[in-house]
C-alpha cells in the first residue's frame, strides 16, 4: 500500500531496515526495564498496552518485566522491523502498516510512543494525537526529544525527518480530559541506564 508521506516511506524502506540494524541489543532492553520502571510507577490496574511504533520490540520486551500479566500489542510499518518483533515477542499482537492507518476496534490501558512522534511530518500529528487518545482507555506516554517550540533538525544527513516539539502539551491542549501525571528525563549520560536524552511525559484520560 502506498504511504501518504514521505516520512512513512522512508521509515518503511530502507533507512528502516538500517534502523533496525543498528538499534539492538541487551543493554537498551536494561536502560528501557529503568526507563518505563519510574514513568509506570505512577500507574495502577494496567492490564493491555499498545506501542504505535514498536520496531523490533525493545520497548515491549522491557514492558514485559514491568508489566509481566499485561496483554502487548504493537504496530510497527517496517515490515522486516516486524518480523523479529513476532519472535522477540512472540505473545504480542503485531500489526504492520502505517499509525496513521490504524483504525482500532479496541482501547488499551495503556498506549505510548518512544521516539516515534519525532520523525511524524508535523501535519500528521492531529491524526496521530487522536489516535493516542481514541486507543487509551486509561493511560498516554509519550517518550520523545521535547522542545518548547517546534523545530526541525537535521536527521543523519537527512531533512524533513525529525521535528522536537512539546508533544504532551498539544495532547494536553487538544483533549479536555487528559492530566498531566508526571514527566521525566533520561540522560544519554547516565552511567548505568542512558537513553538518547528523551523526555517522557505520563497523561492520564478521564
Amino acid at each position: 500500500m502506498p504511504h501518504r508521506t514521505e516520512q512513512e516511506s522512508f521509515w518503511a524502506g530502507d533507512f528502516g531496515d538500517a534502523y533496525t540494524d543498528r538499534n539492538r541489543g541487551e543493554h537498551l532492553v536494561a536502560s528501557n526495564i529503568a526507563l518505563f520502571s519510574r514513568a509506570l510507577a505512577h500507574t495502577d490496574g494496567i492490564t493491555s498496552v499498545l506501542e504505535l511504533g514498536a520496531n523490533i520490540g525493545l520497548n515491549l520486551q522491557a514492558l514485559r518485566q514491568v508489566l509481566p500479566e499485561a496483554r502487548l500489542s504493537a504496530v510497527e510499518i517496517n515490515e522486516k522491523a516486524a518480523r523479529e518483533l513476532r519472535t522477540r515477542v512472540p505473545e504480542a499482537q503485531v500489526q504492520v502498516e502505517s499509525l496513521l492507518e490504524l483504525q482500532p476496534t479496541t482501547t488499551w490501558d495503556l498506549v505510548f510512543t518512544k521516539g516515534v512522534l519525532i520523525h511524524l511530518h508535523p501535519e500528521a500529528l492531529p491524526e496521530a494525537y487522536d489516535l493516542l487518545h481514541r486507543a487509551a482507555a486509561r493511560y498516554i506516554l509519550v517518550v520523545e526529544y521535547y522542545n518548547p517550540a517546534p523545530v526541525e533538525v537535521p536527521y543523519r544527513g537527512h531533512t524533513g525527518k525529525l521535528f522536537k516539539r512539546d508533544f504532551a502539551g498539544d495532547l494536553l491542549d487538544r483533549f479536555a480530559d487528559l492530566t498531566l501525571v508526571e514527566y521525566g528525563f533520561a540522560y544519554h549520560r547516565d552511567p548505568i541506564f542512558p537513553q538518547d536524552d528523551l523526555t517522557w511525559f505520563l497523561l492520564r484520560k478521564g
